[in-house]
């Protein structure tokens, strides 16, 4: 069976119809938010960022919310494959166990552990990763107003019912909520047009990176909100999916500073869900004019079916395995070992040009 379903909008079917996809024609790579989903697209980014993108030599933009920041920072890093083989190394053996006397992990444990865990990931490494000679990082966060400036344990509960019902009425709306805060690196400018939601670009540090990068991961009432951070708004940062959870933007074709032209998305789906409190708005999952230059790459999902438990990694397994931790390991590390055929697949097509195996998006 295969494993990968090739996805493309208008435009970039016609690229890829007239000019096959060579790595030079990628101006810009998307990583969604989506915690264990995440995991499945280790293989993809070892083969894209280990072997085919370094056959090409223009700038390339790289964003991410939440796990997607994770990895895309990874890819920044100098001998990057070994560095995304112990992100999913790390994550998947990731592990909390409540404190004495409690019934369950609190956010504050999770949040300290996690700033523990990417010190000890990316310490003495930042300004690698900033400097890279291609690549433009970008960190997307979520910045809290108003009610939702500070976290509070009644205010912020209130605040994100507020933030949901308003973004029932008008996505545009979720801005009174929420600012999208952006923090890029090298003084780059967003590769995307910001103005469909009230977006904010800060520069991306040495002094800055590690509670941004931490910020774009801190899952709501799952961790605690990131304040203050440097060089940026004060307020609360939470994590980037909330405004963006599949980064499903308007992208600039070209991206600025590259002569790429495509947004080439290695996702967990074909679906880009704009926006946290989308998922379960099924009218705003379908494609628009914003990805008419985008390939996705996202497993089949007939495929998905033969993975453990009949579905990729995802939050809930935590609870699944909740006392198993050495089980969920298990599953967690088959469905990323399965992930293998993907790259190999995508690998094989871009070699032989397979522009008949490409799916409208």
């Amino acid at each position: 069976m295969k494993a990968l379903h090739i996805h493309a909008g208008p435009k970039a079917l016609a690229h890829i119809r007239a000019h096959g996809l060579k790595p030079e024609h990628i101006g810009a790579i998307p990583a969604a938010a989506g915690g264990p989903k995440g995991l499945i697209l280790g293989p993809l980014d070892r083969f894209i960022f280990g072997q085919w993108l370094p056959q090409s030599s223009q700038p390339v933009h790289l964003v991410g919310a939440s796990i997607g920041a994770w990895r895309m920072a990874t890819a920044c890093l100098n001998d990057s494959v070994a560095a995304f083989e112990r992100l999913q190394r790390d994550y998947i053996a990731q592990r909390y166990e409540p404190l004495a006397g409690q019934k369950r992990v609190t956010a504050q444990q999770v949040s300290d552990a996690f700033g523990h865990s990417l010190q000890a990931f990316y310490g003495g490494r930042v300004d690698e990763l900033l400097s890279h000679p291609r690549y433009r990082l970008h960190i997307v966060t979520s910045r809290g107003r108003h009610v939702l400036h500070r976290e509070h344990p009644v205010g912020t509960p209130l605040g994100y019912a507020g933030a949901f019902l308003s973004n029932v009425l008008s996505r545009r709306a979720l801005g009174a909520w929420f600012e999208r805060v952006v923090f890029s690196g090298q003084g780059a400018a967003l590769p995307f047009d910001p103005s469909d939601l009230n977006t904010r670009a800060v520069a991306l540090n040495a002094g800055n990176f590690m509670p941004a990068l931490q910020a774009s991961c801190s899952i709501p009432f799952a961790l605690k909100a990131v304040h203050d951070i440097p060089g940026a708004p004060a307020g609360a940062y939470w994590d980037g999916g909330i405004t963006d959870y599949h980064l499903h933007l308007n992208w600039r074709s070209p991206a600025p500073g590259s002569t790429g032209s495509l947004v080439l998305y290695p996702h967990f789906q074909q679906n880009v869900v704009p926006g946290w409190l989308d998922k379960a708005l099924k009218w705003r999952h379908g494609p628009t004019a914003f990805l008419d230059h985008t390939i996705v790459l996202a497993p089949n999902p007939e495929w998905v079916k033969t993975l453990p438990n009949a579905k990729l990694p995802d939050r809930t397994d935590f609870t699944r395995y909740a006392t198993d931790w050495a089980g969920r390991v298990k599953v967690w590390t088959a469905a990323a070992s399965a992930a293998q055929q993907l790259a190999d697949e995508f690998g094989e097509w871009v070699e032989r040009d397979g522009v008949q195996d490409v799916l409208l998006l």
